[in-house]
């Protein structure tokens, strides 16, 4: 029987990719208890790094958005790997906290972070409404966009 979480991703006709293996020293989840913290995942798609770049300065805001839904998508990604495809055992999305490689006076992080904020809603419901910080970086892992980690409480 589909979850209703698979149901919902068939409907959005989105197919999770394969996780990106960590790129430095550190493991792509970690569980505690009820809590799975997924590291930060960059907006890496089918070919690579997408949106690559400084935001407000050669990635527009749109495209932001989409490197942030994408980076969600991956940080997604990494949840199913951690709960053996059983997506429906996430019962909350607790905490997002998304960074955007921006310059000086760049004041419009909380709309990019809604690319993986609306995602993480639009996969779980109600469950996907979260706690968030939205952070203006000089500079991300390989000059990526947006990079976006999570906090989910599980089953």
């Amino acid at each position: 029987m589909m979850g209703i979480v698979t149901a919902r991703l068939q409907a959005m006709g989105l197919t999770l990719p394969k996780p990106v293996a960590p790129i430095a020293n550190y493991v792509p989840w970690v569980r505690s208890g009820s809590l799975l913290f997924v590291s930060g995942q960059l907006p890496v798609g089918a070919s690579g790094l997408e949106f690559a770049g400084t935001v407000g300065k050669t990635v527009g805001i749109e495209d932001a958005k989409r490197a942030a839904r994408l980076a969600a998508i991956n940080v997604v990604a990494q949840a199913s790997a951690a709960l053996d495809g059983e997506l429906d055992r996430v019962k909350r999305v607790v905490k997002v906290t998304g960074f955007v490689n921006s310059g000086e006076g760049f004041a419009q992080h909380p709309d990019v972070v809604n690319g993986a904020s609306d995602l993480f809603v639009e996969i779980f419901g109600d469950a996907g409404r979260h706690a968030r910080a939205a952070v203006g970086s000089s500079s991300l892992p390989r000059n990526a966009s947006v990079e976006v980690e999570a906090v989910f409480e599980i089953a």
